[in-house]
Order: structure tokens, then sequence, then C-alpha cells
């Protein structure tokens, strides 16, 4: 019995690897058409199906650039930081330190002072699912102010002035996709913990899966991409500051590799913390919405995914709990129907 067990572990182990290796082959040849058709947008790609890793990159590092980028050439992940802020916050509740349903009135710094007709209204939910009901950061006359660096303008004094001048919440209850809530969430971390957003990142996701490649503050590193505005131009990575818990982070296809895999592990605090992000807590005809992640779900499938575009750059992520797969795409312009093409193609071809 022992051997036939033995046997049958090894076949399923085997039967397992090839699996992953015929999808690699099939998401590489569609990156590789998807990159000839497109040669000035460097892809890079990662790909873990039950622990087995696989990569595939097409391009260089910058249009000047003569090195080719590989699963450790950093990108910006942009709002992909924001699935990283709500699993810290799923953490915090693991840790009794809060809870989803809580209103986030006590939970804010002391410079902001919330109205009469907002209090005990907006839950911490609300912001992770972003149906707060809050207006959000004006971009557009951002980028008028500061093309390159468009939230560098942005402190806790103009939030601050926002959140309080608010006497009304439009659509509470509605998606409405919000840069300010997941602001806001990082600085409720930052006051349950009494640390910096960084310092917290660090602490529970960054230093225990050993991301070294897993960027804040200081992105001053050899394999950097450069990012491309839509039109081709170069666009700067932004700057970390206040807005980080929102999307500031810089990674690459290895560290968010290494993050999936913690994700879909059981026994371990980030993918405790993932299950509770993965539950329901906005549906409406157009979709459904855990804590910062979409929900999809066909008759086959449930996957979870989260989208990211700065100025310059593109990403997805994506993943099926059930059948132990993820994927990252990262792109290095600002390229958002690509993307989401790429992902497309891929999951109705090969992963579906």
């Amino acid at each position: 019995m022992k051997t036939s067990f033995t046997l049958s572990a090894v076949l399923l182990l085997m039967s397992t690897f090839i699996f992953g290796q015929n999808i690699s082959k099939k998401i590489d040849s569609i990156i590789k058409d998807n990159y000839q058709k497109n040669p000035d947008v460097a892809i890079s790609v990662g790909f873990i199906s039950h622990d087995e890793e696989y990569y595939t990159s097409y391009g260089k590092l910058s249009k000047e650039s003569t090195v080719d980028i590989n699963k450790n050439s950093i990108f910006e992940i942009a709002s992909i930081t924001k699935i990283l802020t709500s699993n810290l916050i799923a953490q915090a509740v693991i840790e009794n330190k809060l809870k989803p349903e809580d209103y986030i009135d006590n939970y804010l710094p002391k410079s902001y002072t919330l109205q009469k007709s907002l209090k005990n209204k907006i839950r911490i939910s609300d912001l992770a699912s972003h149906q707060s009901g809050l207006p959000d950061i004006d971009f557009a006359k951002l980028i008028e102010l500061n093309p390159q660096q468009p939230v560098s303008n942005v402190t806790e004094k103009t939030l601050a002035s926002i959140v309080n001048n608010c006497n009304e919440l439009i659509d509470y209850g509605k998606y409405r996709y919000s840069t300010i809530g997941y602001t806001l969430l990082g600085q409720i971390l930052e006051k349950v913990y009494g640390k910096s957003y960084d310092e917290i990142i660090r602490e529970k996701i960054i230093t225990p899966l050993q991301m070294t490649n897993t960027l804040t503050k200081d992105f001053n590193v050899k394999n950097i991409t450069a990012g491309y505005n839509p039109t081709g131009g170069v666009q700067e990575f932004f700057k970390w500051n206040i807005t980080a818990s929102a999307g500031l982070i810089k990674s690459n296809a290895s560290d968010m590799l290494t993050y999936l895999k913690a994700v879909l592990t059981s026994g371990n605090p980030i993918s405790e913390a993932a299950l509770l992000t993965e539950k329901l807590y906005y549906k409406d005809e157009k979709r459904e919405m855990g804590l910062g992640l979409t929900i999809s779900t066909d008759d086959q499938n449930t996957i979870y995914l989260k989208s990211g575009d700065s100025m310059g750059q593109s990403s997805i992520i994506c993943y099926n709990r059930a059948k132990k797969w993820g994927i990252i795409i990262l792109l290095n312009q600002r390229n958002s129907k690509m993307r989401q093409n790429l992902l497309k193609e891929i999951y109705e071809k090969v992963l579906k």
C-alpha cells in the first residue's frame, strides 16, 4: 500500500508539472505574439500553478536600453497596491484591532473631523469596497499642475480638507472607484498599529515573504523599467507620499508570484487575511467586490483580480483559489486595454 501511494503521489506531481509546463508554453505564445504586434511595450508575466512558478518576458528595460527585462525587472504595480492594503486591513481584523463593519470615525487622524451628516455612516468595508460615497482626488486637475508627479501635491492637509468639507455622500452604497478611500485605509492602519504604512507593509508582507524586490520609498535600482504614457512619452515613477497605500508600491513578477503563493497556501497570516478579502461586500448588475478585489464568477470558476494603471505603466493580477493558479501581467506602458485583452486571451484560451 505504501509503494502504491508513493507511486500515485509521484504520478500526480508529474501530471501537475506537465500541466503547468503546457500552460506556460501557451501563455508564452500569447505574450510573444502580442509583443511582436506591440514591440514598444515590454511585457513581464509570472504564472503559478500548484506552487510551480513559470515566467516569460519580452522587451527591454527602456527604449534606449539593450538589457532584456526578466522576472526581476521592477515595474509600478500601481493600484494592485490596494490588494496589499486590503490584506493588511484583514490582518488587522484577525488581530482584533478593528472590524470591517466599524465606522471610520474613531480610526482617522486628528486632522479629520467628519460633519454631523457623515458621522457613524461610513464603514471600513465601505472604503475597501469603493462604496463610501466620499469625493475623490481631482486627478485631471493634478495632472495639469504636474504631469509627471500629479500626486505630489496631495498631502494630509489637502485630503483632510476634502473629507472635512464633505456634507453629503454621493451615491453612498454604490460602487465608485476611490483613491481617497484607500489612502484613508492606509492612515487607519497607521493609527491602529502606531507605525507608518511603510513599516507596516514591510513587517507584515514584504519581510516575511522575503519580497526583496518589492520597493516603497527607495526604488533607485539598476533593474527598473522605464515608464511610458499612452502616446509613448517617458513617464516618471510616482514618488512615495501620503497616497502610498492606494498605489505606490513597485515590484516585479517574481515577488508578486511569491505573494500569490502565500495567498494560495493555507496556514499563514497572508492567506488567512486573503480569505477575508474574498468575501462579498458589494454586488450590482456589473460587478461583485470583496475588499479591494473584483470577484468574477462563471459556470466553472471563481477568480479574484485587481488591475493597476499608473501614468506610465499597467498591470493586472488574477488568481483562482480552487484551482490554485495565479498570474501577474506587467507592462511598461500605460495601456489598460492591452493588459485587459492579454488576461482575457490567456484566460479564455488557456486557463478557463
